[in-house]
């Protein structure tokens, strides 16, 4: 199967591609972002946790270093979600910034290299024309260019974990 550019989608891009459009919630986001990086890294960690939590809107989603945890910033998914109307492309922007706190999870620290890495991974995973490798080169935050973060504001919430964010019953580093 050719792409839109031609060049050619291995099935598992292909399979990857519907997986994520068809993705509900957190978690079957999750399955694919460690699928992904288990296909073109070699590398997985079990036992992660998310928690949403409304941080600054420049700011996607963090793993504080030595924990199992990603926090990914509720606030600027919600605005995603208003802003496109689109489960693919809030999707997408859940993967990128999954991927990139996974990433740092796995003990990858340096900014650019994550950064490579997210795309790398995205490219490989879904081919070039894909919308998840477009974000991952321009940014997540590139779906939001044309709405003023400064105007958006919300309340600040109590952080909370999403239940069943991972289910796994394999040992927490393999």
């Amino acid at each position: 199967m050719r792409g839109e550019k031609g060049n050619r989608i291995p099935s598992k891009g292909r399979d990857y591609r519907s997986k994520l459009d068809d993705a509900e919630g957190y978690g079957k986001v999750w399955e694919i972002v460690k699928d992904t990086v288990k296909d073109h890294l070699g590398e997985y960690r079990a036992a992660m946790m998310l928690f949403l939590d409304d941080l600054p809107l420049r700011l996607g989603a963090y793993h504080p270093l030595g924990t199992n945890n990603i926090v990914l910033n509720r606030r600027l998914v919600q605005t995603v979600e208003v802003a496109t109307d689109s489960k693919r492309l809030l999707n997408a922007f859940v993967y990128v910034l999954l991927l990139h706190e996974y990433l740092h999870a796995l003990g990858y620290v340096q900014e650019s290299r994550v950064r490579r890495l997210v795309y790398q991974v995205s490219r490989a995973s879904f081919g070039d024309r894909h919308i998840v490798p477009r974000l991952a080169k321009a940014g997540p935050w590139s779906l939001l260019k044309k709405i003023p973060l400064k105007a958006v504001e919300a309340p600040k919430r109590l952080m909370e974990i999403v239940k069943g964010f991972e289910r796994t019953d394999q040992d927490y580093i393999a």
